[in-house]
């Protein structure tokens, strides 16, 4: 499109050439239509420009919202990972000791101290394993299950009697896991064909 220029000489009449310029007649802003569209054209490319910029900037902040967010949520229940490592050591101690007891109570006995000691163990033992599930700490079974190498670890190999190979057959320490994440693998047995 042609640019128009509009001047003071050009919208004076002839007899008024000769007497004073009015100022009123002269535009404040000596701009064409020209230059205006082209300036006009340049800012609506950096409106344009600045409207991405705020939209990408609006999707990194979310997004770093939502990370942080979830490493928050993450640090609350995991945060107490390394102490329930700590506590299920001792779970396994109680354990073995009540079963150690159990194993040395005799019912003919006539002193029932050693059966009550049992018994006081194995009520702690319940309520210890009632705390870790309220919190989110649970006791894996694996036996009979299929071998996990995200679950377990493998210390010993069977024979697969009655077992599909890579069944897990026995446990020789538990695994937790903690909210779904495992904390403490279990040290399994794994069925394997027997070889002749």
């Amino acid at each position: 499109s042609p640019c128009a220029f509009s001047t003071a000489a050009q919208q004076r009449s002839t007899g008024d050439e000769c007497g004073p310029e009015d100022p009123s007649e002269e535009p404040k802003h000596p701009l064409s239509d020209c230059a205006l569209e082209h300036k006009a054209i340049k800012l609506e490319e950096q409106v344009r420009d600045l409207t991405e910029r705020y939209r990408k900037a609006l999707a990194d902040s979310e997004n770093v919202r939502r990370r942080t967010q979830k490493f928050v949520e993450d640090a609350k229940l995991f945060g107490i990972q390394s102490f329930c490592r700590d506590l299920v050591e001792v779970a396994d101690i109680l354990e073995k000791t009540a079963e150690s007891a159990a194993g040395h109570a005799e019912p003919s006995d006539p002193n029932p101290t050693l059966k009550k000691i049992y018994e006081g163990l194995s009520l702690i033992e319940a309520k210890l394993q009632s705390v870790f599930a309220k919190h989110g700490l649970q006791k894996m079974n694996p036996v009979g299950g299929r071998y996990d190498p995200y679950d377990h670890e493998i210390v010993c190999h069977v024979p697969a009697e009655g077992l599909q190979p890579g069944t897990v057959a026995l446990v020789t320490q538990d695994g937790y896991k903690l909210h779904g994440r495992t904390i403490r693998h279990a040290l399994v047995g794994v069925a394997v064909e027997a070889q002749e």
